[in-house]
This record gives structure tokens, C-alpha cells and sequence, in this order.
């Protein structure tokens, strides 16, 4: 049997290739430019763009299982290919699709629950790994510049949401469920820059900006205003459910989440300065 894993050289399908390929099974990898993938040599890399659905059929191929992202393209817009992904996912008599949300039901989750496939979507807070946006800043100046700074998340780290998407493709189950991913805790952007602090032995400053000022960083980096709105309202008046900790990812992997200052230690030289 073969999974496909979309985004494999993402945050979270990296860790899917890996845990897929410890369990045994043949792997084949979704991206846009597979020259550099940089996957292991078992792994069948090929090339392919969800937001162009006819460009997806060899990768569809054979395939009994899926990770799938439900955004593309370097500004992680929202796919509005669900349909079509769905009926390529039929004709190639796939079983099971993990869908990894971006924080809001779109057309790809609405095209799958309206089909016979057995989807299950999985709801991760927000990542850890998205923290390594903060380490130029860290690195050069011991200062982070960030919105809502007291606003809390029960972040997750991609592993583990990686080795819930696994479980829910190699053993079935869960068909027409949605989980909420967390990590163990609790923690603000600032309480989250005073761990990095600790786990590097370093004096670090945190910065508020104003909404409006994150807004314009957002907008200078290419997003575009549905992902800027998402990223306010998400960031700065989440649902319980962002920052409410829940023990999915050990009733379903068997393991406790891993913590924030874990996550540190494993990329703390990211952030040291050069």
C-alpha cells in the first residue's frame, strides 16, 4: 500500500514521510519542485500543485491513503480545489484522507464531507515550528516584535500532529471525525519567548505591536487579506478550542505531547546567534 503525503517538505508532512516510512510503508511525495525535496531515497517524490488539479493525477495513483493540505502556494492561500481533488481521489480508489486545516472550514473539507471517503480532520492549534519566524530576530537582536501578546494557545508541536495523521491513515478509525491537536500547555507569545530565553541562557526583549501594525508586516509579506483577517482574528481572539489543551494526541498515538521547551532544546541553534 502506498500514502501520499502532500506538503512533504512542509512543517508537518515532513514528519508524516518519517513516521510512515519507520512504520514500513511505501511513500510517495506531493511538491511543487521535487529537484528539491530532499526526502529519503525511498521515498517516490513527485511533482505536482494542488491548486492545479491536472497536474495531480500521477501522484493519485495506486494510492490507499493521504496527508493532505487544504492551502497552497508560497502565500498559503485556501485551496479551492476540493471538488476536483476529491474526484481524483475517487477514480484512484483512495480510502482514507487526513486533512490538515488552516484554522477554518474551506472548500477542500466541505468537498471531502460531502463524499463517500473517509476523511478525518485534524485541527492543530497552531505549530510550534511556527516560532522559527522569530529566530532572525532573536539571533541578531534579543528583541521579537509580535501582536497579542498575552493571548494564549495550546500549541502543538508538527510532530505530533504528524504522528496523529499517520495513525489515522495506516489504521483506520476515525472516518468523519475532527480532533483538535494540542500541545500540553498553555502559553502567550510572551511566556513563549521567556522559555526560549531560559533554554538558551540569554536576556530576551519582547516588542507588542499594535493589530494594525502586524496587519501591514502581513500585507508587506504577501499575504493576502482572507489569510491577514484569519491571522487577526485567530491570533488575536481565538476560540476556546486554541487554547483550551486537550489529550488527543495521546489517546490516538499512545504518547504524551511534547512541550514547548522540548521544541526549543531541538532547534535552540536556529536562534543562537552565529
Amino acid at each position: 500500500m502506498t500514502y501520499l503525503v502532500t506538503g512533504a517538505t512542509g512543517k508537518a508532512g515532513r514528519h508524516v514521510v518519517d513516521h510512515l516510512l519507520r512504520q514500513g510503508k511505501r511513500v510517495r511525495a506531493l511538491t511543487r519542485d521535487p529537484a528539491r525535496a530532499n526526502l529519503p531515497e525511498q521515498v517516490e517524490v513527485v511533482g505536482g500543485d494542488l491548486a492545479d488539479p491536472a497536474t495531480l493525477g500521477p501522484a493519485f495513483h495506486g494510492v490507499t491513503g493521504v496527508h493532505l493540505m487544504t492551502v497552497g502556494g508560497d502565500d498559503y492561500a485556501t485551496l479551492r480545489t476540493g471538488p476536483e481533488i476529491v474526484e481524483l481521489a475517487e477514480k484512484a480508489g483512495v480510502r482514507r484522507v487526513a486533512l490538515l486545516w488552516n484554522g477554518q472550514v474551506g472548500p477542500v473539507e466541505e468537498a471531502f464531507e460531502s463524499s463517500d471517503l473517509e476523511w478525518t480532520r485534524l485541527e492543530a492549534v497552531d505549530f510550534m515550528s511556527n516560532t522559527l519566524g522569530w529566530a532572525d530576530a532573536i539571533r541578531t537582536e534579543g528583541v521579537v516584535r509580535e501582536p497579542f501578546a498575552d493571548v494564549p494557545s495550546a500549541i502543538v508541536h508538527e510532530a505530533d500532529v504528524a504522528a496523529v495523521s499517520a495513525r489515522v491513515l495506516v489504521e483506520g478509525g476515525h472516518g468523519g471525525r475532527s480532533y483538535s491537536l494540542t500541545g500540553p500547555e498553555q502559553l502567550t507569545p510572551r511566556q513563549r519567548l521567556r522559555t526560549i530565553a531560559e533554554v538558551l541562557g540569554r536576556n530576551l526583549e519582547f516588542v507588542e505591536l499594535t493589530e494594525e501594525q502586524a496587519r501591514e508586516r502581513w500585507r508587506q509579506a504577501g499575504y493576502d487579506e482572507e489569510l491577514i483577517e484569519l491571522l487577526a482574528n485567530w491570533q488575536g481572539d481565538p476560540p476556546p478550542h486554541a487554547y483550551t489543551v486537550v489529550p488527543t494526541v495521546e489517546e490516538i498515538t499512545g504518547r504524551p505531547p511534547r512541550t514547548f521547551a522540548s521544541w526549543v532544546a531541538e532547534h535552540a541553534a536556529r536562534f543562537q546567534p552565529s
